[in-house]
């Protein structure tokens, strides 16, 4: 899988997207990141890729061109169309379904804005897809675009060991995910549960789709109104009304 990343700021982002986990699946040709700085297309002579609103109001807003022409230059390279991602508050909420969805893409793009946003024109011309990773603004769209990158990346063949590092997560299966320990057995007075020392496969996945019910329920309850619950997770489910 490839994505390119159309930025005024390639070295923030290569510097984060080149360490760890993503760094690794980078270097082993599990996915391609690729950086444009799309400054380097402006027609500007001094090198600008802002201007002020029509219209008035605060702030500046960038213009279309050097936008346009950095992923016309990245559809030339690729000779395919890669599917555009514009980071922005305005879009829908990012979800590990629709991470999940990215990540059969052979090509994505993804574009960061920055101070008032881009011309409406652009996001008209080109722009397939507009994600937020909440409602909040932040100063760019670098740092969503990183979280994008990395949360699609890890449902790519090859990022991680095995697809079960992924599909048991919270939010995979539409749930919260079931709690989780390691050495030693005891700590501080505090006892790993004993199923889980059982070995006993069936009793610890009966516990861990209980423990999974009981977290949303607690943390998530809005989750569980649009999740398909067997009979047999409902009755489970009552004992817990309180919560």
């Amino acid at each position: 899988m490839r994505i390119d990343i159309l930025t005024l700021f390639p070295e923030m982002c290569e510097a984060v997207l080149g360490e760890s986990i993503i760094g690794r699946a980078q270097r082993k040709g599990a996915i391609e990141i690729k950086y444009t700085n799309f400054r380097d297309y402006t027609d500007s002579k001094h090198g600008t890729v802002d201007d002020y609103p029509y219209g008035g109001g605060a702030g500046m807003l960038l213009r279309a061109q050097p936008i346009y022409d950095a992923f016309m230059a990245i559809c030339a390279e690729t000779e395919t169309r890669p599917h555009l991602i514009y980071m922005s508050p305005q879009g829908k909420t990012l979800t590990q379904a629709r991470a999940h969805e990215l990540s059969k893409l052979n090509n994505i793009a993804i574009l960061c804005g920055h101070y008032e946003g881009v011309d409406e024109r652009l996001i008209e011309e080109i722009v397939d897809e507009e994600i937020s990773i909440g409602d909040f603004v932040l100063t760019g769209g670098e740092l969503p675009a990183m979280v994008l990158v990395d949360c699609i990346a890890r449902h790519v063949d090859g990022v991680l060991s095995s697809e079960e590092c992924y599909k048991e997560d919270s939010h995979f299966s539409g749930l919260i995910e079931y709690p989780q320990y390691t050495r030693p057995a005891s700590w501080r007075g505090r006892e790993v549960p004993g199923v889980l020392l059982s070995g006993h496969h069936a009793n610890i996945e009966k516990w861990r789709r209980e423990q999974s019910l009981v977290r949303t329920l607690s943390k998530r309850p809005d989750i569980l109104k649009t999740e398909s619950l067997s009979e047999k997770d409902k009755e489970f489910l009552k004992k817990f009304s309180n919560i």
